[in-house]
C-alpha cells in the first residue's frame, strides 16, 4: 500500500508527499499506533466526475478501494491513484486540489475523518 499526504504549503498550494508507515513489531502481525477517527465513510464517484478546485472539509483519509483517481495540483501536475493507494488530506487551506474519477467504474472510497 502507498500512502501519500496531500497538504498546503508555504505557498498556499497544496502539495503531496509520500508517507512512510511506521510499523511496531508484535508477535504476529505489525502494526502503526492508534489513530483517533470519527468513524468510517464510504462513498461512490462516477467515471469522469470531476470536481474543480477545492480543500479537504477536514483532515482525513481517503483510500481508493475501486477505480481510479486524479489529483490535480496548482503547479499544474496531476496525480493518479488506484486501488489500496490512500491520500491523508489535510490541505485545508489555500488554492486547494482537483479530483477526477478516471477509468470506466465508479471510484469507490473509503473515508476516516480524524479527531483533532
Amino acid at each position: 500500500m502507498r500512502l501519500y499526504r496531500l497538504y498546503t504549503g508555504d505557498d498556499q498550494q497544496s502539495h503531496l508527499e509520500e508517507i512512510k508507515l511506521s510499523f511496531a513489531p508484535g508477535p504476529i502481525v505489525e502494526q502503526t499506533s492508534m489513530q483517533p477517527a470519527d468513524g468510517v465513510i464510504f462513498t461512490r464517484m462516477a467515471p469522469g466526475a470531476f470536481v474543480d478546485w477545492h480543500n479537504a472539509p477536514r483532515r482525513q483519509y481517503v483510500i481508493t478501494l475501486q477505480g481510479a483517481v486524479e489529483i490535480g495540483l496548482g503547479d499544474g501536475s496531476l496525480h493518479r491513484f488506484g486501488p489500496g493507494e490512500g491520500i491523508l488530506a489535510e490541505d485545508l487551506t489555500g488554492k486547494g486540489h482537483t479530483t477526477r474519477s478516471i477509468g470506466d467504474v465508479p471510484r469507490m472510497m473509503m473515508i476516516v475523518p480524524l479527531k483533532d
